[in-house]
This record gives structure tokens, C-alpha cells and sequence, in this order.
């Protein structure tokens, strides 16, 4: 479930408590928890609602300043049920503390190594992990389009791999782009070939 910016740090600091949504069936489960910029958020319920019933607390709970503004900010397809999911706050994103981690142990890295690895294996694109994260260890900042164009890859499959490298604590997500977390440089390294 993606929350925007300002709906995640309502969460965060308790104001915001649901959020409502046009789906055909649900798409979150009950106590599923999920990354937000303003960190881990979870599923504390979801039901179905009728659009009528919306209250004015709801609309407050939701981040929106009535009802009105509620109904013009819901997502999905209209015309499908609407539903009710409610958010709870769970605390930082576990990411954020191991992307700051630079003091990597013999056995770290080969940890890292072996989840590179096996997101390589997997890859219908042949080994992709080193190159990028030395691209964007090389250009900080730049676009995701023209980082996936350097390599011949498109935008949506190369910013899915970069969020891989992300979940471990490689690569931070800017406003725009990327750049390689402290983890992530202190792995390029500890395993740059030795002509490097």
C-alpha cells in the first residue's frame, strides 16, 4: 500500500489513523506491516464502507479537512467498494539503521554476498547487482530512467532491483535517484577486485 508523504508522517506521529480506498477486494491483509518514508506502518483493520456513511472524525482521522476532500482523495477505480483500513504507526524503518552500519565483519559481508548472489541467480537478466550498485554509487542523484537507459533496462524493472538493494541496507532512495548508503559503500569495498 503506498501512503503519501504526508499521510505516512500523520501516522507517524499518531494524527492519522485510516485511510480509505476504491478496490475491488482488498489488497492489504490485517496486521501486515509495509515501509513508508516516515517508516513501518501497519494494517490494524479493514472493512467495507459506504461512501455516504464517511464522517466528518473520519475524514480527520484520514488527514483529509472533510469529508468532501476525503471522497476527491480516494484511490482506486470508482465505482468499486470502499473500504476502511486502519493504520498504526510501528516505528523506523528497520532499513534505515542497517543502511548506517558501515563496520562490516568478515561474515556480513559474506552474508551480503550470498543475498547478491542469489538475487543474481534469479535474474532473467543475467548478474545485475554489483553493477548497479556501483552505478549508483557513481551518480548520486541521478534519474532512475536514465540510470535503467545507461544499462539498455527499463525505468519500472530496474527501480524494482534498486529496491532490492534497498531492503538490504545498500542504497538510499532520494527525492530524485538514488545514492549508496554507508553499508552499501563500505561492501563495494571490502569486494572490489583487486585491479580495481
Amino acid at each position: 500500500m503506498i501512503l503519501p508523504q504526508k499521510i505516512a508522517q500523520g501516522v507517524a506521529d499518531g494524527t492519522v489513523t485510516v485511510a480509505f480506498r476504491h478496490w475491488a477486494a482488498p489488497r492489504v491483509l490485517e496486521g501486515s506491516e509495509f515501509h513508508t518514508v516516515s517508516g513501518m506502518i501497519r494494517i490494524s483493520s479493514i472493512t467495507t464502507v459506504d461512501p455516504d456513511g464517511i464522517t466528518e472524525d473520519d475524514a480527520s482521522r484520514a488527514g483529509a479537512a472533510s469529508v468532501d476532500e476525503a471522497l476527491a482523495a480516494l484511490r482506486g477505480t470508482p465505482g468499486q467498494p470502499v473500504y476502511r483500513i486502519g493504520l498504526e504507526w510501528v516505528g523506523e524503518d528497520p532499513r534505515i539503521a542497517l543502511s548506517s552500519d558501515d563496520d562490516l565483519t568478515d561474515d556480513t559481508i559474506s552474508e551480503i554476498a550470498q543475498h547478491l548472489e542469489r538475487l543474481d541467480g534469479r535474474s532473467s537478466h543475467g548478474p545485475w547487482t554489483r553493477t548497479i550498485l556501483q552505478l549508483v554509487a557513481d551518480n548520486p542523484g541521478r534519474r532512475a530512467p536514465d540510470l535503467a537507459a545507461s544499462l539498455g533496462r527499463e525505468t519500472q524493472p530496474f527501480k524494482r532491483d534498486v529496491r532490492k538493494l534497498k531492503n538490504l541496507g545498500l542504497t538510499h532512495s532520494l527525492d530524485v535517484g538514488y545514492r549508496i548508503s554507508p553499508r552499501g559503500a563500505a561492501y563495494l569495498a571490502a569486494t572490489a577486485p583487486d585491479d580495481a
